[in-house]
């Protein structure tokens, strides 16, 4: 039982000095303080408050609306001058340094145009412009829409030159 005993002794003495460690780092807590926020140690009956210190983040600013420098611009609409020209076309060609004639289909879409074989664009005011190509051939074409027909001409790169005329469907 003295080996016990003795064993015993060193471990209620090792508590002992855990619980005064532990008690003296509580013991240097304010009397009276009833806890708070971190980096507050203002306590203020009113709820005033200087502004906040470095250690507490203060809000951002809200973002506000951008300014509207400039009015918002709309898609472009073909034909905004003089008529609409969105929608299907056919234009037929004849040649007039060749022989020949044609027929091609082609949609209108926002002052763009799309055929099988052909592009090009129609500005707000009718201009055309276009290319096409087939057979090794590339063609350009340059005209004028007007409400629900147009017309123009074509150079074709083998030299062959001819009118065209359209109308929509």
């Amino acid at each position: 039982m003295p080996t016990a005993a003795r064993h015993a002794i060193p471990i209620t003495l090792l508590a002992m000095l855990i619980a005064v460690a532990v008690g003296a780092g509580l013991s240097h807590a304010q009397t009276g303080s009833s806890g708070g926020s971190i980096g507050n140690d203002e306590k203020s009956l009113s709820g005033s408050r200087d502004a906040p210190r470095a250690t507490e983040f203060a809000k951002p600013a809200r973002r506000s609306q951008p300014e509207a420098d400039e009015p918002r611009r709309t898609g472009r609409k073909s034909g905004g001058g003089g008529g609409n020209f969105d929608g299907a076309w056919m234009v037929y060609s004849r040649g007039v340094t060749c022989q020949g004639t044609g027929s091609n289909a082609v949609v209108v879409t926002s002052g763009k145009i799309i055929g099988e074989s052909a592009r090009g664009t129609v500005s707000p005011d009718g201009r055309v412009y276009g290319t096409s190509t087939g057979n090794g051939i590339t063609v350009i074409t340059t005209g004028r829409l007007s409400g629900r027909s147009g017309g123009g001409t074509f150079r074709q790169s083998d030299g062959c030159t001819g009118t065209w005329t359209a109308s929509k469907q």
